[in-house]
């Protein structure tokens, strides 16, 4: 029970405000406070409070959501335009293969390869030898 209440009246990171706050519009009540006024003018106060909290929680998450995909942005690069008929190198530095010398022996690249289609702007379809047994389609990075 004290843990739940600890994590319903602490302020969130993000929004800046307890999660209680956000749901219900109001400070959590530690004790019992029996009051009775007029409850249409409360009510009314009440809705425009959730509201107003519920603007400046939206937009203290769109403002971390920009932030984190500004962060994630970083070390992205764009993506080279291929197209079917070209030819690419594949890295087999995922792939396992039973009989092979030492590690320092093989290459880093096997092909190229004919590129079939292209399924998605970073995934395309390649023509591997049935040998390979491995997926013909492959993110291309």
């Amino acid at each position: 029970m004290l843990a739940e209440f600890a994590i319903n009246n602490k302020a969130h990171l993000t929004t800046k405000m307890s999660l209680f706050i956000v749901n219900y519009g109001r400070e959590l009540r530690i004790g019992i406070d029996i009051r009775r006024r007029r409850k249409m003018k409360k009510a009314m106060e009440f809705a425009e409070r959730i509201k107003k909290i519920q603007e400046e929680v939206g937009a203290a998450l769109k403002k971390a959501q920009e932030k984190m995909k500004q962060q994630a942005d970083r070390g992205r690069r764009d993506v080279e335009m291929w197209k079917a008929g070209n030819r690419m190198m594949l890295s087999i530095k995922d792939l396992i293969f039973k009989e092979r010398p030492a590690k320092k022996l093989i290459d880093y690249y096997v092909g190229p390869y004919i590129i079939d289609e292209i399924v998605l702007t970073n995934v395309v379809k390649l023509q591997l030898l049935v040998l390979m047994k491995i997926h013909l389609v492959v993110n291309v990075s």
